[in-house]
């Protein structure tokens, strides 16, 4: 059951993709009807998951699911995975690598692997105040808090001294 993203209650499970490139306007339009179509038919043992989804900076796309009315499978966690498979499929794409870091540079978004981070911390070429994507957040609650945060308070701030 498709909601909207921000109707979700705090406590939601949330996942977020990171794409390894920005989306094109068409690549946006053709992945939010998909992205539609997948949550509404999206159950868990046969019972709706009542879901919302958001697509942020051409390159995120987070998944919310209230486990309140029911709660994620295995099997309902599987077919999530397959769906962001065939999307990297799709649209050449890398969306499941959690070795790389997102982060603003003014209102561009880059991405670094994780090594490149780690040595653009050590060279100063970012900072405590750098903004990042804490994609580790876990619920809906956590993402609209924390995750788009100074380096210094996300996970990030081990790199930096």
């Amino acid at each position: 059951m498709l909601v909207d993203f921000n109707t979700l209650p705090g406590e939601s499970r949330v996942w977020i993709f990171q794409a390894n490139r920005s989306f094109s306007e068409q690549e946006i339009e053709e992945i939010n009807a998909k992205l539609s179509v997948f949550i509404t038919n999206w159950t868990a043992h046969g019972s709706d998951l009542q879901a919302g989804y958001q697509l942020k900076y051409k390159r995120f796309i987070i998944l919310g699911l209230n486990q309140n009315l029911n709660a994620a499978t295995g099997c309902s966690i599987d077919a999530s995975v397959h769906f962001i498979q065939q999307l990297e499929k799709d649209y050449n794409v890398d969306l499941m690598d959690k070795m790389n870091v997102s982060y603003k540079q003014g209102e561009y978004i880059a991405y670094k692997s994780l090594i490149d981070f780690k040595k653009m911390a050590k060279d100063k070429a970012v900072s405590k105040k750098t903004i990042v994507f804490n994609n580790l957040v876990a619920n809906v609650a956590e993402f609209k808090e924390n995750w788009e945060v100074p380096a210094s308070e996300s996970w990030h701030s081990r790199f930096l001294k």
